[in-house]
């Protein structure tokens, strides 16, 4: 049966009109809180959220540390029986996405589902489950499997949940592009609402799988920092000539995007404003980015491109930043190729030094850093910024906050495994 015209009529798409797009909502559950105000409060001060680790006995690993959450409680925000048939990413997902929803004073709010749409990210879902169901079929027999098992570890599960649970029937979309996971959802959220396929988008990332098999492969890698089981917050130091490799973490983070149309019809408030995203391809090695940065290059210059902004009004860079020798040179390296001799003169942090690397969920942590940093006019530190890197010798904020008269525009880096690259453009939040 065809569908009635006035239907239709909400779905025309219009990509030549620009449709600002705003942030109204946020949620986040991270190593160093699962509040907003928690989270800030901890960046600001220098906080790290890096610690042993308690989810598995790593006493035998080359690395015994990650950024844990300490304090998450699923019973918190969702019933028990429900809880225990999802994986913890995404049992972090939902109470992520239920904290900004009522951030945003959004909740059972919408009269027609039909135009609020998830886009999520995640770079290895709910394998913990897959682990289990493996574990369980090998020693117990396929009678003992949980049911639950394949549809717990979908990647897409999370966006499902937050569908299901919050009634958004719209456009329904996983991303799964390792570290750039949710970085590119916001973007594609973004883009959602601008073609008026949306209104209202959740958009964010999430990661949970600290496991002994995850860690064995990193391990196997030789991609996590080994020197400092002992010193676990001095162990993420992101462009220190002393970095070993990234510190794995967990965790989530939330955006509730809308076109300004739809938040002012609202009286929503409004924290910052969607400028520009972009993403990009190395095609060049699963694992080591290419020396010579060029896809994320490409993927800044295309973001400042689509955001309609020059090289010099961006005010601060969130860096992918993620304490790797080859990774860190890379991206001082491509700030340099985009911004000229004007890299010198932007701040550049990595809150990645204080919570680690959530993987998927990393890119939505940052553009919050970026979103609060805008609201304070406060850029984070990077810490454990000891011992200068000759070939990383940008201005990475060293140790303490900065206050800054005026922060605008926030440009957040995302590369990630297997060549990804994506990039968000934030802007302080202006009527006109």
């Amino acid at each position: 049966m065809a569908l009635e015209p006035s239907w239709l009529d909400n779905y025309m798409l219009d990509s030549s009109k620009n449709k600002r797009i705003v942030v109204t909502g946020i949620g986040l559950i991270s190593p160093l809180g699962c509040t907003v105000h928690e989270y800030w409060e901890g960046l600001v001060s220098g906080k790290s959220g890096i610690r042993r680790i308690t989810q598995f006995d790593a006493s035998n690993f080359p690395s015994q540390i990650a950024g844990e959450i300490p304090d998450f409680n699923p019973r918190h925000y969702m019933d028990k029986k429900d809880a225990r048939r999802m994986p913890r990413s995404a049992q972090i997902a939902l109470a992520a996405s239920q904290l900004a929803i009522q951030d945003a004073n959004y909740l059972n709010n919408h009269s027609n589902p039909d135009k609020c749409g998830v886009v999520f990210g995640t770079g290895m879902g709910g394998f913990d489950l897959a682990y289990e169901g493996i574990e369980t079929l090998r020693k117990r027999g396929v009678s003992k499997v949980n049911p639950f098992t394949i549809p717990g570890c979908l990647p897409n599960l999370s966006a499902f949940l937050i569908s299901k649970t919050f009634r958004f029937l719209g456009p329904n979309v996983t991303i799964t592009t390792a570290c750039a996971s949710s970085t590119q959802a916001i973007g594609e959220g973004t883009e959602f609402i601008r073609r008026n396929v949306a209104d209202i988008v959740i958009a964010g990332g999430t990661e949970a799988l600290i496991k002994d098999f995850s860690f064995g492969g990193f391990s196997a890698m030789r991609a996590l920092p080994t020197h400092f089981n002992d010193a676990p917050t001095k162990a993420s130091r992101p462009f220190d000539s002393k970095r070993e490799g990234f510190v794995f973490s967990e965790g989530s983070g939330v955006l509730i995007l809308e076109s300004l149309e739809h938040a002012k019809s609202r009286g929503a408030k409004i924290y910052a404003e969607i400028l520009g995203h972009s993403s990009s391809s190395d095609g060049y090695h699963i694992a080591a980015p290419d020396p010579n940065g060029n896809g994320p290059i490409r993927a800044m210059n295309l973001a400042l491109l689509d955001a309609k902004i020059s090289p010099d009004q961006v005010d601060y860079i969130n860096a992918h930043g993620s304490s790797t020798l080859l990774n860190d040179e890379m991206e001082t390296k491509a700030i340099k190729s985009v911004f000229g001799m004007n890299a010198y003169k932007i701040p550049i942090s990595s809150t990645k030094s204080m919570i680690g690397h959530p993987m998927g969920a990393s890119g939505a942590l940052e553009a919050i850093a970026c979103i609060l940093a805008i609201n304070e006019n406060i850029i984070p530190p990077t810490i454990n910024y000891d011992y200068p890197d000759p070939s990383c010798d940008l201005d990475y904020v060293p140790n303490k906050y900065r206050k800054i008269k005026h922060l605008d525009i926030a440009l957040s880096n995302s590369f990630g495994l297997g060549g990804q690259n994506a990039c968000l453009v934030i802007k302080n939040y202006k009527e006109t």
